[in-house]
């Protein structure tokens, strides 16, 4: 049998080399240099345009020119404004019409100020056929501020002139890919 005494020093001796390699300096002044970087993708706006949509309400005359508006409220909370780096945002059509759009996404400011500008041309497709239309609009570290001062997406639609018969639908879906450092 083995005695207490006798495992005692044994103990001890691996007791003291499991302690002191295991150690290994801490220089808690480096918890300073640790930064992280999340990425976030958001959706923006999602809608779906008939034509329908074209005729004034009040009116009930056809206008070739049809907005929405969506407020980004998120981008003036406290770790947008310090810690945003960078965001891409992603647009895109599906249309069934057999003409083409224009399209003008603008971001702008609480005072409606104009802070940025997405313009592009819609592909015209067919009830069979959709066309997709996609953008990537890439903001840098060098440019962020534009997003930074905004609150509100505004997209806005042309028709733009053509002899084909006005019949389709048109489908848009925007997302946000933000990135921060932490």
């Amino acid at each position: 049998m083995f005695s207490l005494k006798s495992c005692l020093p044994a103990m001890m001796l691996i007791l003291v080399l499991g302690v002191s390699s295991c150690v290994k300096d801490v220089d808690l002044d480096q918890a300073g240099d640790i930064s992280l970087k999340p990425k976030i993708q958001a959706d923006l706006l999602i809608f779906d345009v008939e034509p329908k949509d074209f005729i004034d309400g009040s009116s009930g005359q056809f206008k070739n020119t049809i907005r929405d508006t969506v407020r980004l409220e998120f981008l003036d909370d406290d770790y947008i404004q310090k810690d945003l780096e960078e965001v891409e945002f992603s647009f895109r059509y599906s249309n069934t019409f057999p003409r083409e759009f224009s399209s003008k996404i603008s971001f702008l400011s609480e005072n409606n100020r104009v802070q940025h500008n997405v313009d592009f041309i819609i592909n015209a497709g067919s009830p069979g056929n959709p066309a997709i239309t996609e953008h990537i609009e890439f903001i840098g570290n060098d440019r962020i501020e534009v997003i930074k001062r905004s609150i509100k997406m505004v997209v806005e639609l042309e028709l733009l002139p053509g002899d084909q018969e006005f019949e389709g639908d048109l489908s848009f879906a925007s997302k946000g890919l933000f990135s921060f450092e932490f």
